[in-house]
């Protein structure tokens, strides 16, 4: 049904606006009659910061901002989704258009600017399915105008954590002026404090959140060693390894395209968010799991990825080139990576070539 379904709507969605055929996207979610996938191979199963997931491969934030569609997700076969990222109060985001596709490159840049319907309108979607099972994750971030945006976060944390089975602290997206700032060490670890806080002020009625933190690709390895230290220090329960990349790898294709401003993601991301995901794993040293995103769009994109650290993977922008066989791919991958090798589970495989990555000449 799922194949039969991107035949017939795949060339409709190739000649949209980008932005436009991710709408219809979500749409067609909400109302096409979506079997659930097969079950997932024992193997894939795995438990990482409290939670127990059926397989690692997720799909990262940016696709279902306002919590529409978390369930459709899961029953194509997604290991977990994860909403948002979710405002405290709405907001437009940038002028249009402000997605565009670098078709030959595989490659998307966005400039979206945290275009949300509000903390109320996801909340509302997040509790009406909150018995519905399956691990989803609430993206999280500060309205553009703030003018306390560290309370925007705790205040999120607050308020969703009856209905998140994790969260994501989004201090990386390129295209929010001034955000990347709270990456900074000073600002970080208020940041964190006050969320974390904020967790545990609710976890008596909400339970446990596991809250990640999500950096960018773009970062020095002097500022990495920064965040690293802060996130040791106030013992987040994992990072997310990276957001979109403000850089311009060369060999793009796509020259005119690629001046458009804000983040890259997609095929060219990969080189990049990979060695930055090696370069945490070996300073993390095991303190909590991390998570790979950026580039994955075939089953041995995935597979290096959990080689460079990542014990969970997330995939968004290969969707729109690869459709979502991709996840069936990734998948199959992981098993025949797991029977080459004689293992039993994929934390056999995780971080096995970091150490080897960080000693190669950085990626340009």
């Amino acid at each position: 049904m799922i194949g039969i379904l991107e035949r017939l709507t795949w060339p409709m969605l190739r000649v949209l606006d980008a932005e436009d055929a991710h709408r219809l996207a979500v749409t067609a979610l909400k109302y096409a009659p979506l079997p659930r996938a097969a079950a997932d191979d024992r193997r894939l199963a795995l438990r990482a910061f409290g939670l127990n997931f059926g397989n690692p491969v997720g799909i990262a934030a940016g696709f279902d901002k306002n919590g529409e569609v978390p369930d459709a997700l899961l029953r194509l076969g997604f290991g977990f989704v994860e909403v948002g990222t979710v405002t405290p109060r709405p907001q437009a985001g940038n002028p249009r258009p402000r997605l565009f596709r670098l078709d030959a490159d595989e490659g998307v840049i966005n400039r979206l600017g945290f275009n949300s319907a509000g903390a109320d309108v996801a909340l509302r979607r997040l509790a009406a399915r909150a018995q519905g099972g399956g691990i989803v994750g609430v993206n999280v971030g500060a309205n553009r105008d703030s003018t306390d945006r560290i309370f925007d976060y705790a205040d999120l944390i607050e308020r969703f954590a009856p209905v998140a089975s994790y969260f994501t602290v989004n201090v990386s997206s390129p295209n929010t002026p001034g955000l990347r700032d709270l990456q900074q060490s000073a600002l970080l670890d208020d940041l964190l404090a006050r969320v974390l806080e904020a967790r545990d002020r609710v976890t008596p009625l909400a339970g446990p959140t596991p809250v990640l933190l999500k950096i960018a690709p773009d970062l020095s390895l002097t500022e990495l060693d920064d965040i690293v230290g802060v996130a040791r220090r106030r013992r987040v329960d994992g990072m997310i390894i990276g957001n979109t990349t403000i850089t311009r790898p060369a060999g793009l294709h796509e020259m005119k395209t690629a001046l458009e401003a804000g983040g890259l993601s997609g095929r060219p991301l990969f080189p990049l968010g990979t060695r930055m995901l090696a370069e945490t794993y070996v300073r993390v040293e095991g303190a909590f799991p991390l998570v790979g995103v950026g580039g994955i769009d075939s089953g041995d994109t995935a597979v290096a990825k959990i080689r460079a650290g990542a014990c969970l993977l997330q995939v968004y922008s290969a969707l729109v080139f690869r459709g979502l066989g991709l996840v069936g791919e990734i998948k199959t991958s992981l098993v025949n990576a797991l029977e080459a090798e004689d293992l039993t589970n994929l934390d056999d495989l995780v971080g096995s070539d970091a150490a080897a990555m960080t000693a190669e000449k950085w990626p340009g």
